[in-house]
């Protein structure tokens, strides 16, 4: 490496180039590298300069102790020589004012007496700088609220609000999060709120703003049960304070928000994120923040049975989550009270002891990332006295009772009633039909294991003398044993009982009930041969007769006793059956009735839950025939109608019918909602990789055409890991890619972007149709383009200019050429590379209006095949929109001419541009000649396109005007401007009062009034 210094505008640019380096040790370290090199250039504004540039580094890292030695000496050299400072250097000295008095507070060795100085020293060199006592009332508060001195920091809060805003004040972001802050710690968390919303709608911001406001609002807005803005603040303000490693309090805000809204797991993601922050001692006020919040997770997961679980902590050995709270919580108590040993309070310990012991707000708010909830242990209970131990067994009579009730009412309790009556009932000796009974319960939730169980209660209910009733039993095995791939040895198997019940029921042998129940396990075989047969078989036909028969058979036992609840049930069982077949033969008005009074029957006899299934399939029938209204209604009452007894999976694919439903009419915020249900419930069902990363990916798209950009990424993020093209779909991959592209473009991380859109194209190139492949490497190639990556851009262009010309697709293609010809002219290698793709498009477009006028039924006279009184194939005697051929040729050919005008327009705009500031007299002249040539050109073709194509055509003149201006022919401009004037008059719009003002602009400026 040379040892020759640096002259003083390349340790400007070395500063500048430093500054945007991500904030940490490596970037602080280069910052002192620099003042190095500024002290060998002997100019004191280089040092000066070289010092201010440490401070902000040491400021913005979790270095800030180093500050105090580069201001130092800052004001040392202010106080010996005031005139080596220009005026920014003295504004930037003041400023920095600020951050020590902060710096100071941060530091527990500093001793308050000093603080105190420090605030009456700022005080005096604001007065004598002319500044307002606001920054410095600002400060006093700052110091105050630290001490818990409230009255005091009442005071000055008052006082720094009433002082007049100067040079010297916070920007507006900043002063509105510490007035927010303020209301919140006292109690006051909806004034917080309003008091931050211009921040958090974007009217002010700066480099920290509104990243501190949203940490700072995700507990207020719990606290006021506002869990959706939480939501979003968490996913939205995260993505901001992740790269930054100054922020480490706002860090520990998003951790505290996860660790008590019930998502532990994320908390623990967040940790291991940031191990430096464990141990980085250099601003400790922020360390305490971020330990107590450690101490604050750690506990809760010990609350949770967690205790033994390994957790992030810091490096040099392994943690556990009991281990870690006993830790964090002494650290952040140790540093407390070095705080109140120099405050000479104990305010600060109060305050990290409330922080660390805090009640959960909420006990799960879904965030639609992917987050494993953890495992919970349940923490045994204490044992209770002999005297609280219930003085009986429960009574097994009472038990079989009560299990025999939930049976008639068909509730799906029953199951779990059978099970207890069977754990009381050992060692003692049951009757034949108790017994019976209990089987016949036990094998209902023993799958395939259930059919010997099913085959021992039919015994055992012939023997207590019910033949109908075993009867029964022997068709529920059948219908397990067709379940497990059996359904025609199923059939031969249910063929007996069938019969026999049959026959007992004409005799009077045996009730409509257990008839019922035979029937209806038949009518379910044949309805799963159907399944397997799916259609494919010769014999489905025969198969579907049978089906609708067995179905019809039984709707007509059961459906006069539907005030009985298992025959109302069957009766309703029944109605679906036929629904269902109705459905699969197309006649979707008959498969609407039937599954709608299937569900009628089930909700009148008290059973919803069994209704939860045909309101789903409703909802799909109604979404494939349009009807979205009907759709929702069905998903909406299939989610009331499951109530508390679906599962989480079940839970999941009801969230997500009903989110799909809803984005598809375009109600977008409940649509995020239901999705945002589904990927939490599919979290809970152990399936985050399949149901819920298609959740979430459908949630990250509602949320993107919201323009939740923020949210939206990390959804999608999320998800992408998760996503295969075995069980998703490449088509999903590739949108997820497309969607997180146009999110992060939209954020500003346009490199990141690209790579998204190359890696979808990369997908995309392998199929049939390549339109989308086309349209992502253009997206990449733009993306390319702002992040600076022009050769990269260049090569993503051609790639898909060669796909665009492939598809015959001339917009694509051309405006890959104009891309690609401005980069070339930015790209400082001279014009004749951009001009030549600038050609290459404008003969494409002519290729292609040529084309599109012949399509049109247009005669081809001109000099690329297009009629003379118009230049682009449209005759001058046709109005705007109308067409010699079909209106869609003819809209065709309108769109092209228009393109070929941008096109012309695009390419006098790059020649002018491409003139240097220091170009000899005639090359500009050149230069701006034949940039007047192309724009003339784009004029007239503009100009054959009516008033549909008024602003492009006046704004093409306008630049005209201005390069005549230029050329040294002011009356040819002024003819321009006010032609521009007479196109406009009584023209109304934003469109029109610009170009008129430009116009105006223009005749001042050549000296050419309105009727010259």
């Amino acid at each position: 490496m040379s040892s020759q210094a640096m002259d003083f505008d390349t340790l400007r640019q070395a500063m500048a180039d430093n500054y945007e380096q991500p904030e940490g040790p490596a970037r602080n370290a280069r910052a002192e590298q620099l003042l190095v090199e500024a002290e060998k250039l002997n100019i004191p504004l280089a040092v000066i300069e070289a010092l201010g540039h440490q401070l902000k580094v040491y400021n913005y890292s979790s270095e800030k102790d180093k500050m105090f030695v580069p201001f130092a000496r800052l004001l040392r050299m202010w106080d010996e020589r005031p005139e080596d400072f220009d005026e920014y250097e003295i504004h930037s000295l003041h400023w920095v004012f600020k951050w020590m008095s902060a710096g100071m507070l941060d530091q527990p060795h500093i001793p308050l007496a000093s603080i105190e100085k420090w605030l009456g020293e700022m005080e005096h060199r604001y007065r004598l700088a002319g500044h307002s006592e606001r920054a410095v009332r600002g400060a006093e508060f700052s110091v105050a609220a630290h001490l818990g001195d409230l009255e005091r920091a009442e005071r000055a809060y008052a006082a720094w609000l009433a002082a007049d805003r100067d040079s010297m004040a916070d920007c507006h972001a900043c002063e509105l999060h510490s007035q927010g802050w303020w209301r919140a710690e006292r109690g006051a968390d909806a004034e917080a709120l309003e008091l931050w919303g211009p921040v958090l709608e974007g009217e002010y911001t700066c480099a920290h703003e509104p990243h501190t406001v949203l940490a700072s609002s995700l507990l207020p807005l719990l606290r006021l049960g506002r869990v959706d803005e939480a939501r979003a603040h968490h996913l939205r303000g995260f993505r901001l304070v992740r790269a930054m490693e100054s922020m480490r309090g706002a860090y520990a805000d998003h951790v505290e928000f996860c660790a008590l809204s019930g998502n532990e797991a994320r908390a623990l993601e967040l940790l291991a994120e940031r191990p430096s922050y464990f141990t980085d001692s250099g601003d400790p006020r922020s360390k305490l923040d971020f330990m107590a919040v450690v101490a604050l997770l750690m506990a809760r997961l010990t609350s949770l049975g967690l205790g033994e679980q390994t957790v992030p902590g810091p490096a040099g050995r392994a943690w556990t989550a009991g281990e870690l709270a006993v830790h964090a919580r002494g650290e952040a108590l140790s540093l407390a009270a070095r705080f109140d040993a120099r405050n000479g309070t104990p305010y600060v310990s109060e305050r990290a002891r409330a922080r660390m012991d805090q009640p959960p707000l909420v006990d799960r708010l879904p965030l639609g990332v992917r987050s494993a909830r953890p495992a919970r242990t349940p923490v045994p209970a204490p044992p209770t006295s002999a005297v609280e131990q219930p003085a009986t067994e429960p009574d097994l009579s009472a038990l079989l009772a009560e299990a025999r009730r939930l049976s008639a009412l068909r509730s799906p309790d029953a199951v779990e009633a059978w099970a207890t009556v069977s754990r009381a009932a050992e060692g003692h000796e049951l009757d034949v039909r108790d017994r019976a009974e209990m089987t016949d319960h036990a094998a209902m939730g023993r799958g395939p294991e259930g059919v010997e169980l099913f085959h021992r209660a039919a015994e055992l209910y012939a023997e207590a003398g019910d033949p109908g009733e075993a009867l029964a039993a022997r068709a529920r095995a059948a219908y397990v044993h067709a379940l497990s791939g059996g359904s025609e040895e199923a059939l031969a198997a249910v063929s007996e009982p069938y019969e026999k019940v049959l026959a007992l029921f004409a005799e009077g042998g045996t009730g409509v009930s257990q008839t019922a129940s035979v029937l209806v396990g038949r009518a379910r075989i044949l309805m799963h041969r159907l399944d397997e047969a799916g259609g494919e078989t010769e014999a489905s036909g025969v198969v579907v007769t049978d089906a609708e028969e067995a179905a019809r058979e039984l709707l007509a036992l059961a459906e006069p006793h539907v005030a009985d609840v298992p025959l109302a049930s069957r009766a309703a069982e029944a109605q679906a059956m036929l629904g269902e077949l109705a459905a699969r033969s197309g006649d979707a008005e008959e498969a609407t009735d039937r599954l709608s009074l299937a569900v009628e029957t089930f909700v009148a006899a008290g059973l919803p839950w069994f209704a939860v299934e045909y309101d789903s399939r409703l909802a799909g029938i109604a979404l494939r025939l349009g009807d979205t209204d009907r759709a929702e209604r069905a998903a909406r009452a299939a989610l009331d109608h499951a109530g508390a007894y679906l599962e989480p999976m079940g839970q999941a694919q009801l969230h997500l019918q009903l989110a799909e439903i809803l984005g598809t009419s375009g109600q977008l915020r409940p649509a995020s909602e239901h999705a945002l249900e589904a990927a939490h419930w599919a979290d809970e069902a152990g399936q985050a990789g399949t149901l819920g990363a298609w959740a979430r990916h459908q949630l990250g798209g509602f949320l993107l055409r919201q323009r939740r950009w923020a949210e939206a990424a990390e959804v999608l993020e999320s998800a992408l890991p998760d996503l295969t093209a075995d069980m998703h779909g490449d088509g999903a991959i590739v949108q997820t890619r497309w969607w997180l592209g146009d999110c992060l473009t939209e954020l500003g991380e346009h490199r990141e972007a690209a790579e998204h859109w190359l890696r979808a194209a990369d997908i995309a190139r392998h199929w049939p149709e390549q339109r989308d492949h086309a349209m992502l490497a253009h997206l990449a190639a733009e993306a390319l383009g702002h992040a600076g990556l022009p050769a990269e851009a260049d090569q993503a262009y051609a790639r898909a200019g060669d796909l665009w010309r492939a598809l015959g697709n001339v917009h694509g293609l051309v405006r890959s050429l104009r891309a690609r010809a401005w980069a070339a002219a930015r790209a400082d290698v001279g014009l004749d590379g951009a001009r030549e793709l600038m050609l290459v498009a404008v003969r494409e477009c002519e290729a292609a209006v040529e084309g599109a006028s012949i399509a049109s039924g247009s005669p081809s006279e001109s000099p690329f095949g297009l009629p003379s009184e118009s230049p682009f194939g449209l005759p001058s005697d046709l109005p705007a929109g109308s067409s010699a051929g079909s209106s869609e040729d003819e809209d065709v050919l309108r769109r092209l001419v228009a393109e070929l005008g941008h096109t012309y327009r695009q390419f006098g705009d790059l020649v002018a541009r491409s003139v240097p500031d220091d170009a000899d007299e005639a090359a500009a002249q050149g230069a701006f000649e034949e940039a007047l040539a192309h724009i003339t050109q784009a004029i007239s073709v503009f100009g054959s396109l009516g008033d549909d194509a008024l602003d492009a055509r006046t704004g093409a003149e306008l630049a005209a005007g201005w390069l005549e201006a230029d050329l040294r022919r002011p009356d040819a401009a002024g003819a321009r401007a006010r032609a521009v004037l007479s196109a406009y008059a009584g023209v109304e719009g934003e469109t029109a009062e610009a170009r008129r003002a430009e116009a105006g602009k223009m005749l001042e400026v050549v000296g050419a009034g309105p009727e010259r």
